[in-house]
């Protein structure tokens, strides 16, 4: 449909885009030689929703004459493939090497006509409401679709005065400049508390956070040493127990409980001094023997999706840690299965670990959940809740500190990967458990504080998003800049530029079949 601009001035007419620019031009490559230097621009070197682009990659033209596209300076770059073209990657060419770029087949490539300024055009392209029409209208598979070159062509744009272009596009770069610099200073404020809540991390986990209360309830706590041998004897009565249960009733006979060996002078040299009463541990420690302590997800054949059924037993995985909540996903086991999987199920107060993609993301879950088995993706640690308070283990898991220690074993082929030999093999600190809630409360009191600035500044930045198209909007319905009565109408524009192609025998002007878009 017509946009409603034109009817509000008459200065204004709509025009398609193939009548305002070459869509997707030629190169003549004749007397090019092979060896010329030019500028090369795949699809990353184009930033999403910005307009910058990044022309200083350089390829020989016999590198990429064949199946790549041309352009030069002052054209549009419009990704025309899924996500690139929802995500606003398209940008004006600056100035390019020799005068030639080429990029990916993924552009398609407007090169505005006498008397229309490019800019105007990316402008135009680049606004939210045109993306939306033209996701509406792509072509293709699912995972390949494209805005194709017809489609393209035949959009409807407002066009005022070759003048009025020229102011819209200074003013729109004006209230931009203004509105980046809001942006740029919200982003740094956000890039603060990340750092800020890793420098908590850090405090807290060497006892500093809690180096006041700690001297004044000296005499009320347990020390590491205390705790260790405390955690060690009660493994150790519940052998013995579990061995006179054995003798009585028979069956498999009890495994010995392991020991708890101190990490070694080497280990120790090389972390960090904890305060007195503190101390090193390994994962082993924090676990209670008899809930499985530790385990990885169950691989092979034992949880392929096919395996899933509409409900029973619910299959914890990277969805819920991820987000926090252990009531989140909808994967479920049949009862054989769950029963077939007894090391991999949950239990209230299980500690959850991600192994691939967001690496070391730690859910704990809480008393009440739904029983259900680990994935493939996760391990579970069963703490021994007399030894550590589950959150302690998640704010120190999640700390800078120790993604530094763990960060080089992770590196896998094509992606980072945690797994049960790393964890295991992790230096923990330990104290009593009355400094770690106390710990735990401190913490949570802060990043409370921050979790409140952060959903400022992400609310601020929502705004700056939606002002920003608000922007666009005005600009596109001519309510940004003033008109001028003596601006030559962009009728005439249009008129002389189709002239001028008729007069050239350019193809382009010849009438097609037009689709529509509103902006």
């Amino acid at each position: 449909m017509k946009s409603d601009v034109v009817g509000l001035h008459h200065t204004w007419c709509d025009a398609k885009i193939s009548e305002i620019t070459s869509v997707n031009p030629t190169l003549d490559k004749a007397g090019i030689p092979d060896d010329l230097d030019i500028s090369f621009v795949p699809m990353p070197a184009v930033q999403a929703e910005s307009g910058i682009i990044d022309v200083s990659g350089i390829r020989k033209f016999s590198e990429v004459k064949k199946g790549y596209t041309p352009f030069r300076e002052g054209d549009v770059l419009f990704a025309k493939i899924t996500p690139c073209m929802e995500n606003g990657k398209m940008a004006v060419v600056p100035e390019v090497r020799n005068g030639i770029g080429f990029g990916s087949t993924e552009f398609h490539v407007l090169r505005a006509l006498s008397g229309v300024n490019a800019k105007y055009i990316y402008y135009y392209l680049s606004s939210q409401a045109f993306r939306r029409e033209a996701e509406h209208n792509m072509s293709g598979a699912v995972g390949q679709r494209r805005v194709t070159t017809p489609y393209l062509s035949a959009c409807d744009v407002p066009l005022p005065p070759t003048n009025e272009q020229h102011r819209i596009v200074t003013k729109i770069e004006e209230l931009f400049s203004e509105l980046d610099k809001g942006i740029e200073n919200l982003k740094t404020a956000r890039a603060q508390l990340k750092v800020y809540r890793q420098a908590l991390l850090k405090h807290a986990f060497e006892g500093k956070l809690t180096a006041q209360w700690r001297k004044e309830n000296q005499d009320k706590l347990e020390t590491a040493d205390t705790l260790l041998k405390h955690i060690q004897q009660e493994r150790t009565q519940r052998y013995q127990q579990q061995l006179a249960d054995w003798q009585t009733s028979g069956g498999s006979k009890p495994k010995a409980p392991k020991s708890l060996p101190p990490l070694t002078t080497a280990e120790l040299a090389e972390l960090p001094e904890l305060p007195e009463g503190w101390g090193w541990v390994k994962v082993d420690s924090y676990c209670d023997a008899e809930r499985n302590s530790i385990k990885a997800g169950p691989f092979g054949s034992s949880l392929k999706k096919e395996f899933y059924v509409k409900e029973g037993y619910k299959v914890y995985g990277q969805e819920q840690v991820i987000s926090g909540d252990w009531k989140y996903g909808d994967y479920f086991i049949d009862e054989a299965r769950y029963l077939d999987l007894e090391s991999c199920k949950v239990k209230p107060f299980d500690i959850l670990i991600s192994l691939v993609g967001t690496l070391g993301k730690v859910l704990v879950l809480p008393e009440n959940i739904t029983p259900g088995v680990i994935n493939p993706r996760l391990v579970k640690i069963s703490p021994n809740l007399n030894a550590v308070v589950p959150e302690f283990f998640k704010y120190y898991f999640e700390s800078s500190f120790l993604k530094g220690l763990y960060k080089l074993k992770t590196h896998g082929a094509t992606m980072d990967v945690l797994n049960l030999g790393i964890i295991q093999e992790l230096p923990f600190p330990i104290c009593s458990l009355k400094e770690q809630k106390f710990l735990i409360q401190e913490i949570e009191a802060r990043l409370s504080e921050v979790d409140q600035l952060e959903l400022t500044i992400i609310t601020s930045l929502q705004q700056a998003e939606a002002l920003r198209q608000s922007i666009l909007k005005k600009a596109f319905f001519g309510q940004l800049v003033p008109q001028d009565p003596r601006d030559e109408p962009a009728s005439a524009l249009l008129a002389r530029i189709k002239a001028d192609r008729v007069k050239i025998g350019d193809n382009a002007a010849k009438p097609r079949r037009a689709k529509k878009v509103s902006a």
